[in-house]
Order: C-alpha cells, then structure tokens, then sequence
C-alpha cells in the first residue's frame, strides 16, 4: 500500500501545487501508477481464505457462519478501496476519496459487535463508503440528483413516449435502408419484456450513466471535481437531451457509444493495444446507430499518433486503430445485409449530401449531365434548405426520383446519379460548400435557441402540453396514436397510399399527459433549460487552446500530459462530429453530441490553462524530488 508522501514528493510537487483543485482540496497527480497492492487483512486471513475456513466448519446456526462472512465481505470491500487507491494518480481526488473510502471499509471490518448485528455492520460499511463518495463529490451528486429529477418528471409527463416521424424506421421497418438500423437490437430486446416507456426509461439511465462515465474519466485523468461536474452539466440539464431521451430515436445511444469509447481510450494514462482496439471499436460501432459515426475514425487516429512512442509505436497503434474501426462498420454492414440485403451503411447517404450540395450549388455554371440538370434548384427552393430539398415530395430530388423510376435513365442508379450531382458540386465548387457548412456551424453558438429559415423545425425538439403529433405520420385519433406507414411503389411504379394502422398496444397503449408537468418542462426548456451558446463557445476556445498545447510535449509534466491527452481526444471528436452533421444538414437534433464532447474537451483545457497560470515558485531541487519516481520520493516504511 502506498505510503504518504513527504513535503519534497509528489504531493507537494510545483506541478501539483499548481494543479489543484483550490477550493475543492483535491490535488491532480502528476505520479506513475503503482502495481496492485497487497491484502491489507494479516496473512491468515489473505483474500478472506481464514474467514471462509470459519464458516466452512462452523455449526450452521452459530454466530461464526455470519460473523466470517461479514467479516470477509468487509476484507474484500477493504481490499477493493485498496486497490482503486492505488490505481489513481497518488495526488488525484480519486485517490484521496479512494484512501478514505479504504479507512472506512477497514475500520468497518476491524469492529466487532454481537452475533445478531453482523447485517447491520455489512450495511453501515456500504453506507460509510458511499457517504464517502457522496462528501467528497458533492457537486456532482447533487446535479446527478437533479438530473435524476428532471428524468423522472419527463417519465412522468409523457407516456407511451415520444414517437418521432423517423420511429417508424425502427418500430416498423419504414423506408427501409434510408438509415442505419443498429438501434433495432436494443429497441426489440427491450420491447420483448417491457414496451415503450421501458425503452424511454432506460434511455433515461443511460443519460445519466452518460454523465457519470464523463465523471470519472475526468477523475482518473487528474482534473480537479468541480471542472468534472462543470462538464456534465449539460447533458444532465439540457432540455433538447432530455427530450431525445424520451423520444425513439437513436440519439441517446449515439452519444453512449462515443462515451464509452473516449473512455475506454482514456482510462489508463498509456492506453496498451487491447484498450486501442476495444476504444476504437466503440467507435467504429457508432456509426451502426448514425452514420455520422463513420467520422470517428480521425480523431481516433490523431490520439493513436499523439501518444507518440517513435514511429514504430505509432504506426502499430495507427493500424490498430484503423483495422478496429474499420473491423467494427464491416461487422455491422455484414449484419445490416442480412436484414436489407445491401452491404452498405445505409441508402441515404447520397440523398442527405444532395440537400446541403444543392442549397449552396451555382447551377449557372455548374458542368452537369444532361440527365443531373433536373436535379438542380431554382433560387427559391434554395432559400428552402437543405432540409425540405431532402425531405418535401415537391424537391426536386423528389420529383426526380419519381421521374427516373417511371420513364428510367441510361447512366446507371438513381443513387449513382445523385451522387455525381454531389461530387460535381464539391469537386467545382468547395468554396461555397466550406460556406455553406460553416454559416450552420456557427448556429450552435447562438444566444437563443431558434430556427433559421431552411433549418428542421425546432418545434419538433421542444416538449409540448399535449401528446406531441407529426402529422401525417403520426397523429392521434379516437384517444389512440396512429401512424401512416409508407408502401412503397406499386406494380406499375407508382407511390402508393400509405397504410393507416394503430400503434401496436403492446407497445404502450393510449397516449396520456400530465399537463402540470407537461406544462413545467416546456417552460423550463423555453426559459432557459438548455445550454447557452456562449458557453459552448467558450468549451470550444478553451477546448483548442488545451488540445494545442500537446505540440508543447517535450514541455509538459506527466499531469499536464494527462489532461491534455484528453482535451485533445473530447474535441477533435466534438469538432468532426458537429462538421461531418453539419455537412449534412443543420438540424438541433443533430448537435447533442456536443453535449458529451465539448464541455468535457472545454473544462479540460480550462484545467491546462489553470496549470500553466499557477506555475509553482519552488526551488529546482524541491522540483526535482517532485518528478521523481514515488518509491524514490516516498519516506521509507
């Protein structure tokens, strides 16, 4: 078990003085791990083995069997505390709250009391340890129950759940092929023991495991508690999450994926090859659930390089971020042609580029076939959006699509066709996509929340006061939700009239409201209940500023490097989410990935900027003893 440090050491180091968490009193470790530590029970009762021996040949009924019991649970709880010690970075508040939680366990294992209060002992361990924790990290305890509130109130509110236009894909298998189809494992294992708000429930949880994964990473990369809870706020108290989170959609499952791959990437201070592959194929794996995850594969590639190691290091855990990745969207597309029949990620990948390609295409002098021309728009569809170019029966890729099924055309699929309009438009006139694509970036900055001309209705993720319709395909009649489900073409090519049909009852049943609550929520996401576009821009700036100081490598201490790792991990991973979505279309839908990445990349660098403003003062040998290695710098036994 590591033993404390002395005044010279690595808790008193320049660099951990200046990394502090101030008024929190948790210092970020700057210290190599340590190996597992030993049991810090004696010798006859290593890893409970005396205690089991008790039980094994005590009478059935005496107070031995329970008291050995107790008593190794409480060893194990003990040696559990030991280990997550010892495991965090020496100065870190993980490590701190995790010595605390080791003196509680141990001393709760140390107590004797009477044969009939040894459950009462087990639980006052569990109490002690969790109390702990709860102390310790009390500010993001209280915005976890916060959170957990503002979720049970949206549980509350709206039941079965918030069913979208693009539910029908997954509920129903609507415009098959138009998306990926990844979200229908969760969603039918869910629905077979449980319907809809089973489904939003979980979502819900997830949410809030969202937030506590970003939690402690930040922990274990040494960031100080309150920048941990300044970085998940957003997802716990964001209006537009909230509603996600209850609608059936992908969304929430998206972010999850990402989550869990950043943290999975991050979790050890040198990530060995299993945890690049695993964190990579996280990543790879997203883009089952959007196909915007298919962009994952960059900013894993530039923490494969930035962990530096020579170039034979690098170029290992390059290929091995590569092959992972890639591994991942194979395994998917090999599944997804076994439910459409195509190995692809999804058919509508060519259509979504034609809504931003033709909104900020020059048709007067574009080159195009003879055969594309219909596909370009006059100036007043243009002003329209990307949005209802994509999606409006009366766009001309709509129009066009009916035409070249009807009459067909002699240079290839409908898809190809879209898609050399597209890559006309790129290859001859970048500029104007660059500008198309940054004036939308910029909208997640905005002061309020609104929605620009051409833009998705905003309307469709904000709460209502009554069961939210989209009419015509899903809309309530006779106190049921119905829902028009698309039938494709007919026999002699053309579209025919959508099937009209109740929602499965399985799935939930007549739709219900409590309009109090209702009521409450839409004012709160109204008023103020989302994140404020300053504030994302400040996580973008801070976020850059962190994530360019890992040029200064040879500069940095071991915890600078740390957090810097993981600034520059969380937002190039913001910043080419939040492009390749906005390549797309601009829709605040599309920008909740920002919740789980910015803020984290942006509280990280404010830790980096913190840590470079309180340089330590201290005299080079002082400093130098701080650098050392913890058995060197340790006092000894």
């Amino acid at each position: 078990m590591r033993m404390p440090q002395p005044a010279t050491g690595p808790g008193a180091s320049g660099d951990s003085a200046a990394d502090s968490t101030g008024g929190s009193g948790a210092a970020v470790g700057d210290v190599p791990l340590a190996a597992d530590p030993p049991p810090v029970t004696s010798p006859a009762s290593h890893n409970g083995s005396a205690n089991h021996v008790s039980a094994d040949h005590a009478p059935a009924d005496s107070a031995a069997v329970d008291s050995a019991a107790v008593d190794s649970a409480a060893t194990n709880g003990a040696r559990a505390a030991d280990t997550l010690a010892d495991h965090a970075p020496a100065d870190s508040a993980a490590a701190n709250g995790a010595r605390a939680d080791r003196s509680l366990a141990n001393g709760a294992w140390t107590g004797r009391t009477a044969g009939g209060q040894q459950p009462r002992r087990r639980v006052a361990v569990l109490a002690a340890v969790g109390l702990g924790m709860v102390r310790r990290h009390w500010l993001a305890s209280a915005l976890l129950t916060a959170g957990l509130v503002l979720r049970v109130l949206v549980q509350m509110a709206y039941h079965p759940a918030i069913i979208y236009i693009d539910s029908l894909k997954y509920l129903y298998d609507a415009w098959p092929g138009s998306d990926p189809v990844a979200y229908k494992i969760p969603l039918k294992m869910i629905l077979a023991v449980g319907d809809l708000g089973t489904v939003t429930l979980i979502q819900h949880l997830l949410g809030l495991a969202i937030a506590v994964t970003i939690y402690v990473v930040m922990m274990r990369r040494g960031a100080p508690r309150w920048l941990g809870a300044l970085a998940i706020a957003p997802v716990l108290f964001d209006g537009y999450q909230l509603q996600a989170e209850h609608m059936i959609m992908p969304d929430v499952w998206f972010e999850a994926m990402i989550v869990a791959g950043l943290a999975v990437l991050l979790w050890n201070p040198k990530p060995n090859l299993l945890m690049l592959i695993i964190g990579s194929a996280l990543l790879g794996g997203s883009t089952g659930m959007r196909q915007a995850g298919e962009i994952l594969i960059v900013p894993a590639l530039i923490f494969a390089v930035a962990l530096g190691g020579g170039w034979r290091k690098i170029a290992v855990n390059a290929a091995s971020v590569a092959v992972a990745f890639i591994l991942a969207v194979g395994l998917y597309m090999s599944a997804a042609a076994e439910l459409t029949g195509h190995f692809r990620i999804s058919e509508s990948s060519s259509s979504l580029t034609y809504g931003r390609m033709a909104a900020v295409a020059n048709c007067a002098t574009l080159r195009l076939d003879l055969y594309e021309k219909p596909l370009c728009p006059t100036p007043a569809q243009q002003a329209l959006g990307p949005d209802w170019l994509d999606h409006d029966t009366h766009s001309p890729l709509k129009a066009y699509r009916t035409n070249y099924e009807l009459e067909g055309a002699p240079d290839g699929s409908f898809n190809k066709l879209v898609s050399h309009f597209n890559r006309a438009v790129e290859f001859h006139q970048p500029t104007l996509v660059i500008s198309g694509i940054l004036h939308d970036g910029v909208k997640l900055f905005a002061v309020t929340r609104v929605t620009s001309r051409g833009d998705t209705p905003i309307w469709r993720w904000r709460f209502q006061t009554s069961y939210q319709t989209f009419a015509p395909y899903v809309f309530i009649k006779n106190n049921s939700i119905m829902l028009s489900l698309p039938q494709g073409l007919s026999v002699l090519g053309l579209p025919q009239a959508p099937k009209v049909e109740m929602l499965n009852p399985a799935y939930g049943g007549a739709p219900e409201v409590d309009k109090p609550i209702a009521a409450f929520l839409r004012g709160y996401q109204l008023h103020g209940g989302y994140t404020p576009g300053p504030l994302l821009l400040l996580f973008t700036l801070t976020g850059l500023a962190g994530s360019l100081l890992i040029f200064a490598r040879r500069r940095l201490t071991p915890v600078r490097q740390q957090l810097v790792m993981a600034c520059l991990l969380f937002f190039s991973t913001a910043a080419a989410v939040l492009a390749i979505s906005d390549a797309f279309e601009f829709t605040w839908r599309y920008q909740l990935p920002a919740l789980v990445t910015l803020p984290p990349a942006g509280a990280l660098g404010i830790g980096v900027l913190i840590a470079f403003a309180r340089r330590s003062r201290r005299p080079a040998s002082a400093d130098t003893v701080s650098e050392r290695a913890p058995e060197l710098a340790a006092p000894a036994k």
